[in-house]
Parts: structure tokens; C-alpha cells; sequence
């Protein structure tokens, strides 16, 4: 039974929503990607920017050309003074998020590791440095999994 979702991403097979794709302009946002440049999704509280990169997130792994991750740093928040603790739960939330959402099994090890031996400065760049050589020599096993 479908009711109306006021907490947390909409999952439109369990909630009362807009299709999540059709409340931007997918075409400018896809040409935009294409030509490696950034996008801002700007918009007030609870009007469903997540559930929009959610969705945008599924839609460009579906295709096969690009690998997408939606990844929540908000832990970061919490340390805002300790940029060594911040950088950790970046990495950190990147690492289990691609566990979660794309199937990456070695991305919480890699993490572990990268924080291990870099610093502060370099941790950030130098996982995901690692993680997508890794992942170039890896099929995409992409599959949504809506998590709140």
C-alpha cells in the first residue's frame, strides 16, 4: 500500500510521488555530464533533491557508460574542527555506500587502508584514485537499492 513519504528519499514503488526524472531537465543535466562539467541541485528543504539523485544516480548506472554513487558525508558535520576525522568519515561514507548501493566489496578495506597510510590532505584523492582503477577492471554489477 502506497501513502505519502515526509521523511527521508521517496521510493515510488512504496510512496505517492512525482516521477523523480521528470522534475529537471534530464537532457541538459545528461549533456552536462557528457561534457564532464558540474551541475548544482539547489532547492529548499524536503522538495526531493535526493530522491532526484537517487534516481539520476540509477539512471546513469543503468546505461553502462558512467558509474554513479550517491553518498551522504554529513558525518563530516559532526568533526567539522578535526579535518583528519572528517576526511576519515568521507572516505568512510563513500566506501559503505558503494558496498551498499553498487556491490563494491573492497572499497571498505581500500578505505581502511588509504587512511591508514595518507594523510588528512591526500586520503580523499587517493581513494578514489584507487577505486576507479579498480573499478575500470571490473564489469559494472550496478543495481538500485532504495535505503533511506
Amino acid at each position: 500500500m502506497r501513502f505519502f513519504n515526509t521523511a527521508g528519499p521517496v521510493n515510488c514503488q512504496d510512496h505517492y510521488c512525482l516521477p523523480p526524472l521528470q522534475r529537471f531537465d534530464l537532457d541538459t543535466v545528461m549533456s552536462l555530464i557528457g561534457q564532464k562539467k558540474y551541475f548544482l541541485l539547489h532547492a529548499p528543504r524536503q522538495t526531493g533533491k535526493t530522491s532526484c539523485l537517487l534516481a539520476l544516480m540509477t539512471h546513469l548506472n543503468q546505461g553502462g557508460i558512467y558509474r554513479a554513487l550517491y553518498a551522504n558525508i554529513e558525518a563530516a558535520q559532526a568533526v567539522r574542527e578535526d579535518v583528519t576525522a572528517g576526511i576519515a568519515a568521507v572516505v568512510q561514507a563513500i566506501a559503505e555506500r558503494a558496498r551498499m548501493m553498487l556491490g563494491e566489496t573492497e572499497t571498505n578495506g581500500l578505505a581502511r587502508a588509504v587512511l591508514a597510510q595518507q594523510g588528512a590532505a591526500t586520503a580523499l584523492q587517493t581513494f578514489l584514485s584507487y577505486w576507479c582503477e579498480q573499478s575500470r577492471s571490473q564489469p559494472c554489477s550496478c543495481s538500485m537499492k532504495w535505503m533511506p
